[in-house]
């Protein structure tokens, strides 16, 4: 880590650089939209993994914010920052796998053509976004965890349009029950890594 992960650091350092608040602003703008399109797709079609791609747009938006928040703080408060958003990664991965089991339970079968087109829709808009954050993904926690929610999120949008194939050949909702155990996976997967990234770095930081 270098000398500029402090709080007296007075060089620019990519963090609080202009391109990448940019990126961050047209992100949260993104996700939050999105999970607007997502929220009501998934209530229309009955589609468990729509509606825990809805939930994790808004999260994403929620955490752009946060980031935006410390960018030009020390590497203390960003790596709190991060925790705060493995927390929410955490807990994003355990509300599907609820979610699922509900839908298990409930035997209700979503709409599949709903799903392929919003699917579509959620992988332009989270590509579009990775590929912006693409250059960040390399830095502290708390740029990783930005680039992980994006990666995830573009990954989760290719698995929700296969679960549509799979329910409209099926007429099932195991597809669908399936891709929101995928995205739950990956949730708690990328939460634990930031986690664990963002307690080294306070560690360090604090002399630990």
């Amino acid at each position: 880590m270098s000398a500029c992960c402090n709080d007296n650091c007075d060089s620019q350092t990519p963090n609080d650089s202009p391109r990448y608040r940019r990126i961050l602003w047209i992100a949260l703008l993104v996700n939050a939209a999105m999970f607007v399109v997502e929220i009501a797709a998934g209530m229309q079609s009955g589609s468990v993994s729509l509606l825990a791609d809805a939930i994790d747009f808004f999260g994403d938006a929620a955490n752009y914010g946060v980031t935006l928040a410390v960018l030009s703080m020390g590497i203390v408060w960003r790596a709190r920052a991060a925790l705060l958003k493995s927390a929410s990664m955490l807990a994003f991965g355990l509300f599907v796998a609820a979610r699922a089991i509900w839908t298990l339970q409930s035997g209700m079968v979503p709409e599949a053509m709903t799903m392929g087109v919003v699917g579509a829709l959620a992988l332009a808009a989270n590509v579009s976004v990775a590929a912006m954050l693409y250059a960040y993904r390399e830095g502290d926690a708390n740029m990783r965890s930005v680039w992980l929610c994006s990666r995830n999120d573009a990954l989760g949008n290719l698995a929700v349009m296969g679960a549509a194939l799979g329910v409209f050949g099926t007429g099932s909702a195991w597809p669908d029950l399936a891709v929101a155990a995928i995205m739950a996976t990956l949730a708690i997967h990328g939460g634990w890594s930031v986690l664990r990234q963002a307690r080294r770095e306070l560690s360090h930081a604090q002399g630990g």
